[in-house]
């Protein structure tokens, strides 16, 4: 098994599930809403402290645990869904998971 997770641009995030949806077994997603910032070029200057602690952009981070014969596939879909060739339409990365159990809600 390995995990995909996934920085975007949050108004990618409809296009993608979609996507995600028309992809024949996909093992479903969890979406945080977060907040980030990346590398510019030259030196970063802040008027005071406030505004370097409040510069960061929206972001979506998705997170998949998805069997290895998935993987390609579904880096494919957020590559060709999320890339538009602008900066910031952010990253993806994929690390092996050890061993995992699947929780499942069973009524008492």
């Amino acid at each position: 098994m390995r995990e995909i997770k996934a920085v975007i641009q949050p108004q990618r995030l409809s296009r993608l599930r979609s996507a995600f949806r028309r992809m024949n077994g996909f093992p479903g997603m969890t979406v945080v809403h977060a907040e980030g910032c990346s590398y510019h070029d030259g030196p970063e200057s802040h008027d005071d402290v406030w505004s370097e602690l409040t510069e960061f952009s929206p972001k979506v981070r998705i997170e998949i645990i998805a069997p290895e014969e998935k993987v390609v596939e579904i880096l494919g879909i957020i590559h060709e869904t999320c890339h538009t060739g602008q900066k910031g339409d952010g990253i993806a990365w994929v690390t092996d998971v050890g061993a995992f159990r699947q929780l499942r809600y069973e009524p008492i």
